[in-house]
């Protein structure tokens, strides 16, 4: 698809990481404006944000934590690596797995199961009792590994995957939520450029539940360099949702903090706090600021 189709009224595309039947999907369908528009599924985060970047998608989901392993890393330093990239909103998904095969087959027939090994890691338990001695072939996403299941060439008698998958192809489920953690989630940004001000699909407004994320370096290694970061915060009454460090990567001891706070830039606090992080940080990368996610859908 062309930019400028994505400029026109008549339809947008959104990125999202596929195939088709992952969680990201399901992400995706939260979120209204997106429905009956074209979904475009891509492989990697980096893609869906490039897409976003070259016009080829008006927005792009993808997932930036998971209440089992905490941040996406892939996002994390794809998000600091890119300018002009801003979140429009969150979504929580619930992390639910399935054991699914073709038609017909019984947990007694189950030799090899294919999962991404993050679905393996977490249903790894369940499959040694129910399924003992089986062999485990790893596969780029749930989704993908399901969906391989019925090729002629598949090597697995079964996939553990989202829930959703057994509606987008002609699986049976075995067995369900086999996950570790019964209440597991993940969280989605939904990414997009930069607002300008005569941008009809601006930046979100302030409704009072909101949420800032920035992305902050530190200075220089320093005693109390990052309490200094923190204070300003603290000093204005703001609460960080969450704080996560990364390597800057150009050497050792170099580090940026990926941060969510309570709150929106139209507040006179959170804007003071960000205005006080640019004076102590050589860089300071506002994502943007947009309403908190509620609940998993």
């Amino acid at each position: 698809m062309s930019p400028d189709a994505n400029n026109s009224s008549e339809s947008k595309t959104y990125a999202y990481l596929g195939p088709i039947g992952t969680f990201t999907e399901l992400a995706l369908a939260q979120v209204a404006e997106a429905k009956n528009e074209n979904w475009l599924p891509v492989a990697h985060v980096q893609e869906a944000i490039d897409a976003v970047i070259a016009g080829e998608s008006f927005r792009a989901v993808i997932p930036v934590e998971n209440s089992t392993d905490g941040g996406v890393t892939a996002t994390l330093d794809a998000l600091a690596a890119t300018d002009n990239i801003h979140i429009y909103g969150e979504y929580l998904v619930p992390v639910t797995f399935n054991l699914v095969a073709r038609p017909g087959t019984k947990v007694s027939d189950i030799r090899t199961v294919s999962t991404h090994p993050v679905a393996y890691a977490q249903t790894r338990k369940w499959l040694f009792e129910n399924v003992p001695g089986h062999a485990y072939v790893p596969a780029s996403s749930a989704a993908a590994a399901a969906a391989n299941l019925l090729g002629e060439n598949s090597i697995a008698e079964a996939a553990i995957a989202a829930p959703s998958i057994s509606s987008h192809y002609a699986l049976e489920t075995l067995a369900e939520n086999i996950g570790i953690h019964k209440h597991a989630e993940t969280r989605f940004l939904q990414i997009g450029l930069e607002a300008t001000e005569d941008d009809a699909h601006s930046a979100p407004a302030r409704t009072g539940r909101d949420k800032t994320s920035v992305i902050v370096e530190l200075p220089d290694d320093h005693p109390g360099a990052l309490l200094e970061m923190l204070q300003q915060f603290a000093s204005r009454g703001i609460n960080l949702t969450r704080i996560e460090s990364r390597p800057i990567g150009d050497r050792l001891g170099r580090y940026r903090f990926n941060l969510d706070a309570e709150g929106h830039i139209a507040d006179p606090e959170m804007a003071a706090a960000l205005k006080g992080l640019e004076q102590f940080s050589p860089k300071v990368l506002f994502l943007g600021s947009y309403p908190r996610a509620q609940k998993s859908a």
